[in-house]
């Protein structure tokens, strides 16, 4: 029996992991930890990368963030270059998967990520973690649920079960390109029709009810956290308006909400955007979360 075929996936999967550790480069005065595993549910275990400054004293304010992917791809490893970045500037912070579409529908992610936040006060002591101190970001999908999380704090159907005990509110949001409103999404997004019946169990019309429910526009109150949101006016995945509409709905209810409009940017920042959208979000972090 030729085993060849069998074994070629794996050692493509072991050169693939080997190549990812050797692309990443460690900062000399960063720790990086990888695959920690922070909740198990729905037969899954989902995990964190986690980037920390050596020999810091003091509890750290900390910056979970979410990847995108449209609900239905997408992988951690993507935020891992923020998350040595944010360490290098004092910060504790983790890079998270979670369950995805279509196998997991709505709220499994939301359950996740608010089970990645209370296990980071969970593990405070272990990883000098302030607990009070927790910012979150992401982009485009993992955007709608770093704003989700920031709206809907002790929402007894959001929060799922994993590690009990801790609140999953979170001091402040840097939402990159999220929507906001899924019922208005179709006609705007070029793959709306694609991705929402696939993580609602249906479009617009047969699943109304879960579009409603999901949109963190819906949920905003006068408690949710500060926000600071970028979004591009060319933007053909999620519509700019998405980014207005959130931020007079949170400037409505009073909270502090800061919206960075890049002039003619797209989906995905590249380049000079990309630039600004950094700047912008290492600068909102270190004065929500340390001033």
């Amino acid at each position: 029996m030729n085993r060849l075929p069998c074994l070629l996936p794996l050692l493509l999967l072991a050169s693939a992991f080997t190549s990812r550790a050797a692309e990443l480069a460690i900062p000399d005065n960063v720790t990086f930890e990888r695959d920690i595993t922070y909740a198990e549910a729905g037969g899954a275990r989902m995990q964190l990368n986690l980037a920390r400054p050596k020999n810091a004293s003091g509890p750290l304010p900390t910056v979970l963030c979410i990847h995108g992917g449209g609900f239905r791809a997408g992988s951690r490893e993507g935020y891992n270059k923020l998350c040595l970045s944010l360490a290098q500037r004092g910060f504790v912070a983790a890079t998270i998967s979670y369950r995805l579409a279509p196998m997991h529908q709505f709220p499994a992610a939301v359950h996740d990520t608010k089970a990645a936040v209370r296990w980071l006060r969970a593990n405070a002591a272990k990883y000098g973690i302030n607990p009070d101190r927790i910012g979150v970001t992401g982009g485009s999908a993992g955007g709608h649920l770093a704003q989700f999380l920031g709206v809907t704090a002790g929402v007894k159907d959001f929060e799922g079960a994993d590690n009990p005990g801790f609140s999953s509110a979170v001091t402040c949001v840097v939402n990159v390109y999220g929507p906001s409103d899924f019922t208005k999404s179709y006609g705007k997004s070029v793959d709306a029709h694609v991705v929402l019946p696939m993580w609602l169990g249906g479009d617009v019309e047969t699943a109304r009810a879960k579009h409603i429910q999901s949109s963190p526009l819906n949920w905003v109150n006068p408690s949710a956290a500060p926000t600071l949101i970028i979004h591009g006016t060319e933007d053909k995945y999620v519509a700019y308006e998405q980014a207005v509409w959130m931020r007079d709905r949170l400037t409505a209810c009073g909270v502090p909400v800061v919206l960075l409009t890049l002039e003619g940017a797209g989906h995905g920042f590249k380049g000079a955007d990309a630039e600004k959208a950094e700047v912008a979000l290492l600068a909102y972090f270190e004065q929500r979360l340390k001033k």
